[in-house]
């Protein structure tokens, strides 16, 4: 089950560093103690660029990495509030709540092998979650897909296999192909389980894939989310109920953004 988190700071940041890696997409790194010190692979904080009205809402973050006192966000520049983010000069400010949201399950004692995958700017909150399951003495294998290699930031992963659809790094194909192709060799390791996040049609393909290989899969989601607390009813997901009948209706801000990978509706 993944698990909920409980202390959330509401803290003004100071941005300590600002770092392109190419392809749209810097590291955005922040002093935060309270935050750094309670987050868990897949929380994400709602962050408020600047002290202006506009941008208007927060936007949601995947935690990228913790360091001491310091959290690391990966943040693509697609939009006005991002291209702010972006271009934020080191001793800014910024309005930030986290960690919010629920986590990974890393606590298994029967897992030997973790595949984490990932597309795009999916890959976030996969270094936390490696380090987390490292420490835990559990095997993590990356795997990263893009349309192209600009597409593909694993350069602070490790044990990474690489596919971009049009070969230009990499296995030719879909990241969901790439697991598929190699997944002998990773049944051969033990007891396996998935975590992944990245576009929607990326995870109902893995989600489908998992659920014919009988592998058990937790995927993080994304959406809008307006106040990341439960306010604005602004996140909501549809997703198959537990029990296997109906469906049911979640605030992905509180009962995500990790979810059971067969509780997707797949179309």
């Amino acid at each position: 089950m993944c698990q909920p988190t409980t202390a959330v700071s509401d803290i003004d940041a100071v941005i300590t560093s600002t770092r392109d890696i190419g392809g749209g997409v810097s590291i955005i790194s922040f002093n935060a103690p309270d935050i750094a010190r309670n987050a868990q692979p897949g929380n994400f904080v709602n962050v408020k660029v600047g002290p202006a009205a506009q941008p208007l809402l927060r936007r949601p973050f995947s935690i990228h990495n913790v360091e001491d006192d310091v959290v690391e966000l990966m943040v693509k520049n697609i939009g006005c509030g991002t291209s702010m983010l972006c271009q934020a000069p080191e001793g800014s400010c910024m309005k930030v709540i986290g960690p919010l949201g629920n986590s990974f399950t890393t606590d298994t004692s029967s897992l030997k092998t973790a595949l984490l995958v990932s597309g795009g700017i999916g890959t976030a909150p996969m270094l936390l979650l490696e380090k987390e399951l490292n420490a835990k003495g559990i095997e993590t294998i990356q795997l990263v897909g893009g349309r192209t290699k600009e597409d593909i930031h694993a350069e602070r992963l490790h044990n990474c296999m690489l596919a971009t659809d049009d070969g230009s790094a990499g296995f030719k194909g879909n990241v969901v192909e790439l697991l598929e192709h190699h997944l002998d060799n990773f049944k051969a390791k033990g007891p396996l389980k998935v975590f992944a996040c990245g576009p929607n049609p990326m995870l109902n393909a893995l989600a489908a894939s998992c659920r014919r290989n009988s592998l058990s899969c937790e995927v993080s989601l994304e959406t809008v989310m307006g106040c990341g607390i439960g306010i604005c009813y602004g996140c909501q997901v549809e997703l198959r109920h537990p029990s296997g009948e109906g469906t049911t209706t979640i605030l992905l801000c509180q009962d995500g953004p990790v979810v059971d990978a067969n509780q997707l509706l797949l179309t």
